[in-house]
């Protein structure tokens, strides 16, 4: 998605040959108008896949899966990470850690939100190792819910993720994908 790319060139930070800073549209401020374009990229791509729900994990995955469930005029998850007074019962869960923050965190999903008869679609920012995707397939497989793929925003393709999905037999789209992450520079698989 040509669109993303060159936000990611112009206000992405590379902070080194791992990690790539997107807090002015996506991470820490979110732009709508971008936003509603991913929503609607993932839309197109899922558009014939049956989806009922869509999964994402808090936080930053949380706006381009709205729009995605605008599009899709379906229902929104997010998987909490810090569990709630009002969240304490019938709960799907899994460890997942992250890599940015060096900290694994439990996250949760009602029962009364997933079942058997829900066709999901996974959203999220990004995809390094695969981690945060690899919990929330545990949790929709937990449900008996079926996946039908996994949208991600930017995928650093340098890194096992996209592998270790498509080895568990998910269908994984990138609206961008990193090459490399090198000098301050964002090198894209086009």
């Amino acid at each position: 998605m040509e669109l993303l790319k060159q936000r990611i060139r112009e206000q992405g930070v590379v902070l080194s040959d791992k990690v790539l800073k997107v807090d002015a549209f996506l991470n820490h401020q979110i732009d709508p108008a971008l936003m509603r374009e991913l929503g609607h990229e993932f839309a197109e791509r899922f558009r014939t896949e049956g989806i009922t729900k869509i999964v994402t994990l808090e936080a930053s995955g949380i706006a381009p899966a709205v729009m995605a469930g605008l599009e899709l005029d379906v229902p929104v998850i997010f998987a909490r990470k810090h569990q709630s007074l009002t969240l304490t019962e019938d709960l799907l869960t899994a460890s997942v850690y992250s890599f940015t923050k060096q900290v694994e965190n439990t996250i949760v999903v009602s029962t009364k939100h997933l079942s058997s008869s829900d066709r999901v679609l996974i959203i999220d920012d990004f995809l390094a190792n695969g981690e945060a995707a690899k919990g929330l397939i545990s949790i929709i497989n937990q449900a008996g819910a079926s996946i039908a793929g996994v949208g991600i925003v930017i995928e650093k393709s340098f890194q096992n993720g996209r592998r270790d999905l498509e080895r568990l037999g998910h269908r994984v789209e990138s609206l961008a994908r990193v090459q490399r992450l090198h000098d301050g520079q964002v090198s894209f698989i086009e």
